[in-house]
Parts: C-alpha cells; sequence; structure tokens
C-alpha cells in the first residue's frame, strides 16, 4: 500500500478509525515505509486513543527510522516545515491535547442548528463519544445525493479571475476622473435598463409636449419628500437631470425606501401639463433576472468561503483556525479544491480608535507574516483565492488592488491568486462575485430593518445584486476612487455572491443567485461591544460546486 501523500495517509487512519496530529502524518510520510510505519503507529496506539500522535509513530517506527520534521520536505508541498505548525504565543494558539481529550475531527461532524435556512450547520469542534452512532453520516450526507468522489485532481481544474483591477489604476482624483466613473457606471447599467423602458434622455423629455407618456434613466441625483408625503426623485444622464414625481398612492413606496444615491433606475410615467416633471407609475432597478440559470461544476468538488480572519488581533480564534485547517486535512473534507477569501486576512493597524490596545501583533507586515503561517496550515494543493477589505495593507477607496509585492512575497503561499476588491472568479463553471463588503454598512443604515439589517446580512446583500453595483452611493462611509471603468458594476450577473466584513453569518438565494456572507474567526472586540457588533465567529461555509448546495461547518 503505498502512501505517497499525507492527504492519502490521513484517509488511510480514518479508515481505521483514528484522527491524527499533522506532525505525525508528516513523519509517516518521511518514513522510508510509509506502509508499515502506519500500521506500526496504529499497533502502538492504545485501545482508547482517537488520535495518532507524534510520539505514537516515534515509539512504533523509532526516532532513527523517522525524518526530522524540522528539516523534512512535506510531501504534499514540496517546501521545508516547521516541527510545530500550531507555535504556542502570546496570541493563545493551540496546545498540545492529550489523545484521550482531542476532538476527533476525523469523524462526521454533529448537526447543529443554523441561522440560514438555505443550507445545514454542522459542527466540529464537539468532541463525538465513540460509542455513540454517527450522527453526521457520510460527507455527501450534508448535501445530496451522491458520491464523495476521488482523490483530488488538479488536472481537471478550472479557475479563472476577471475584474481584476489590480495595476490598472488610472485616477488622479481630478474632477474629470469622477465624471469619467460615473459615466461608465451610466453607460453600462442604463444598458441593462433599456430592454425594459422606452427611455428617452433628459433633454429630449423636457422637450416633449405635456401629458406625453414617458421613461428616463438616469442616475439619482436627489431624494427627497414632500410636504404631503408624496417622493420627488431627480435623475441625472449624460444630457442633464429632470424630476419624477412619486405619488404616496401609487404603491410605491417600498420601492422608494430601498433607493439610495447615485444608483441608476429607470422611472415611466406621464409628464405634467407644463412638461416640467414626471408623473411616476413605475420604478425599475437594472436586477438580476428572475430567469438566471446557474452554471455548476461537472464533478463532485467545493469551496471553502470564508473572511475576516483578523490575524494580529487579541481576539483571532486560532484555535478555531486549526480545527478548520486540521479538518481540511481529512477524507471528509477531500473534495474541498478551492479557498476562497473575501478580505481582512489581518487586522491592521489603525483602523479604528485605540486599536492598538487590542492588537497581539503590533506591526502590520509581521500580521502578514503570522497570517502566512497560519495559510501554511491549509493543504498544499489547495487553489486559494484572496481580495483585501479595509483592515488591509491596501487603499481604502474601492476598488481596492491586491497587495503590493512587499506584502504580496510574504503571501506566497501555496501559490495563492491575490486579487482586487471586488473580483469575479470563475470556479469550475460557476461564476462567483467576490466583494469584502464595506457598503454593506451603508446599505444597512440607509434601508429599513426588514430590507437589509446585520442579522442577516444575506438581505443587505440583495439589494446590491438588484441595484447591480456592489457599492452605489458615494460620498457617504464607502470611499469609491475615480478610474476609467467603475470596476463595482455588476455586470455580469454571478452565481455566486460572497462577501464579509460585517462579521455575521447569513445566506440565502435571491433569483437563484446564492448570497453568502462568511462570518469571520474574530470574537468579539472592545469595539464591537460598544457599537453593539456580536460576530458570527469560527463558521466556514462549505459550497458544493456542482450542485450549489452549501454546509455551514461550525469550527469555534
Amino acid at each position: 500500500m503505498p502512501l505517497e501523500s499525507n492527504a492519502r495517509i490521513v484517509k488511510e487512519l480514518a479508515r481505521r478509525g483514528y484522527n491524527a496530529e499533522r506532525e505525525a502524518v508528516t513523519l509517516l510520510a518521511s518514513a522510508p515505509d510509509s506502509a508499515t510505519a502506519l500500521e506500526a503507529a496504529v499497533d502502538r496506539a492504545p485501545d482508547d486513543a482517537l488520535r495518532i500522535t507524534a510520539a505514537h509513530v516515534r515509539a512504533a517506527v523509532g526516532s532513527d527510522d523517522a525524518v526530522d520534521p524540522e528539516t523534512t520536505t512535506d510531501s504534499d508541498s514540496g517546501t521545508a516545515t516547521d516541527s510545530d505548525p500550531h507555535p504556542d504565543d502570546d496570541s493563545g494558539t493551540r496546545t498540545s491535547e492529550s489523545p484521550d481529550t482531542a476532538p476527533n475531527t476525523a469523524r462526521s461532524p454533529v448537526e447543529t442548528e443554523g441561522s440560514g435556512g438555505a443550507a445545514r450547520v454542522s459542527s466540529t469542534a464537539e468532541v463525538p463519544d465513540p460509542a455513540a452512532p454517527d450522527v453526521g453520516g457520510d460527507n455527501r450526507s450534508a448535501v445530496g445525493d451522491g458520491e464523495t468522489g476521488g482523490d483530488r485532481d488538479p488536472d481537471r481544474r478550472e479557475l479563472e479571475v476577471g475584474n481584476d483591477m489590480t495595476g490598472r489604476s488610472t485616477g488622479t482624483g481630478e474632477y474629470a476622473d469622477f465624471v469619467r466613473t460615473f459615466r461608465d457606471r451610466y453607460e453600462r447599467l442604463s444598458k441593462v435598463l433599456r430592454g425594459r423602458v422606452n427611455h428617452r434622455p433628459a433633454e429630449a423629455i423636457a422637450d416633449m409636449p405635456g401629458g406625453s407618456d414617458a421613461a428616463m434613466i438616469g442616475l439619482v441625483n436627489d431624494v427627497r419628500s414632500t410636504k404631503s408625503g408624496h417622493w420627488l426623485v431627480e435623475l441625472e444622464d449624460t444630457t442633464g437631470t429632470f424630476p419624477a414625481l412619486v405619488m404616496k398612492d401609487k404603491g410605491l413606496a417600498d420601492v422608494v425606501d430601498e433607493i439610495l444615491m447615485d444608483e441608476c433606475v429607470a422611472v415611466e410615467g406621464t409628464l405634467a401639463d407644463d412638461s416640467g416633471i414626471l408623473f411616476a407609475d413605475s420604478l425599475h432597478f437594472p436586477d438580476v433576472p428572475r430567469t438566471h440559470r446557474t452554471g455548476g461544476a461537472d464533478r463532485h468538488v467545493q469551496a471553502a468561503l470564508i473572511s475576516d480572519v483578523h490575524v494580529g488581533s487579541d481576539e483571532f480564534m486560532a484555535d478555531a483556525w486549526h480545527r478548520f485547517t486540521d479538518w481540511l486535512h481529512t477524507p471528509e473534507a477531500e473534495p474541498v479544491e478551492y479557498l476562497l477569501l473575501a478580505g481582512d486576512m489581518v487586522e491592521g493597524v489603525g483602523v479604528y480608535p485605540d486599536q492598538d490596545e487590542e492588537l497581539e501583533i503590533v506591526d502590520i507586515y509581521d500580521q502578514y507574516e503570522a497570517f502566512a503561517e497560519h495559510l501554511k496550515e491549509v493543504p498544499a494543493d489547495t487553489e486559494i483565492v484572496m481580495i483585501p477589505g479595509n483592515h488591509d495593507a491596501v487603499r481604502l477607496a474601492e476598488p481596492q488592488p491586491g497587495f503590493n509585492d512587499e506584502i504580496r512575497e510574504i503571501l506566497d503561499v501555496h501559490d495563492a491568486q491575490i486579487v482586487s476588491n471586488p473580483a469575479t472568479v470563475s470556479v469550475e463553471g460557476v461564476e462567483v462575485l467576490m466583494y469584502h463588503g464595506v457598503s454593506l454598512d451603508e446599505v444597512i443604515a440607509e434601508l429599513p430593518e426588514e430590507k437589509a439589517s446585520y442579522d442577516e446580512p444575506h438581505k443587505a446583500m440583495y439589494q446590491l445584486l438588484k441595484k447591480r453595483h456592489v457599492a452605489p452611493q458615494f460620498g457617504g462611509h464607502t470611499r469609491v476612487a475615480p478610474e476609467e471603468r467603475d470596476y463595482l458594476v455588476i455586470e455580469d450577473v454571478p452565481d455566486v455572491f460572497h462577501t464579509g466584513h460585517v462579521h455575521k453569518l447569513g445566506w440565502g438565494k435571491y433569483h437563484n443567485v446564492l448570497a453568502v456572507n462568511s462570518g469571520c474567526w474574530q470574537a468579539q472586540t472592545d469595539f464591537q461591544k460598544s457599537v453593539n457588533i456580536d460576530p458570527d465567529a469560527g463558521y466556514a461555509p462549505i459550497l458544493d460546486l456542482d450542485t450549489l448546495e452549501m454546509t455551514v461547518r461550525k469550527f469555534s
């Protein structure tokens, strides 16, 4: 039985009912005869052990027969590895656990209640009773029918990144740059709306006779209520501005409630007798077609969607992260071949008041060094794509380019692809829009609670899909950088919309688009307490790329 990879060793140990320490797996892979060493380690382990440790391996094969992991080459990655992938430090990283008390992450997780409704939430943090029946079932039982699939096959992978503006920034901050950005926004979004209304430019509408039917597409220049309880919406296109009056008895109050400044909308109605105003009969957003048809992989393969790791914070949940990466090495996680990380890899410096008092690592480059070490725990053949967030060392204005060369060199782990925020990623036929999510704060602040809230962040994401723009409102909390092209427009409808930022877990489908906010890996900070944010930490949504069904796994 050749055991040429760490994954195969883990799989073979799991078949015998054992989990294993990472160092134990490395020692077995480095042994002259891995199969014999594995059999000896299993025989040497106590009868009540659930976990094969490095001590079991050394005792079974002798220290002379096993290569010291400090000087060996990891069989999966081909790079030198440290003897302890989870070194103890002041941040509260994991310490060694005895075989009797360590969580048996190789077993199927115990099901727990979830909050999303579109996926099952499972916990891998609990210790299953070895005598109890396996209530989790095999891996596919969590996500639908079918088989668990074969070994990871890099040759079958397909991953392409689009809309990446890294290295393409042209804006200088001049007034003309902003005009160019908003003109591009208008042109691209108005094309979506022109098939729905008989659009005329603002200057042409002003010349039409009173009482005419008219329709206009424009960016929202102003929204205000009148003394009579109606709403006045001023639209702007490339020819000028024109006002539309939305009467309170037209049944459009719910639509007006959703309007944000600077977004592109269409208004249909009838001109007043003096042609000075358009009485609105209907309002239209660019929106996602209800008939949107999603793509899918032609094999059973999965992607882990995570965000907001916040390495460097006092509250970074190192133990939960280690449980997650340990699980990725188990047979149950074998289909997880992609990791999509939606920003805030580190805690950053000076992001909010008195942040320095909550930092475990105070230097931003040291934070990225620490994050890179944690990223090394992910299986070496995993395809990784990451975008920056507002805590990362890039400009705050969106779109945010990928990191500079110095940070890219630090994060050169497993050939990770570092792209801009936002970016589109095509993963084996599934189109994923990745956006960190700063504008969600603005959407939640501006819209009624039933349409956008921190407790249900996916509903705020629905609004961005409806507006076909990830950050429609300019001049508020969301900073926008002027570019020749508005990279924040959702021109092509995604199959999956993945965000983070708000540290809340939420998911659901909007017109067949799966919206996922993936929570965080940081426990509640003092600052979050002061603004009443209770984070959902230690969760990893696992997406089936063949069916677009999802399992949310809890590691905290």
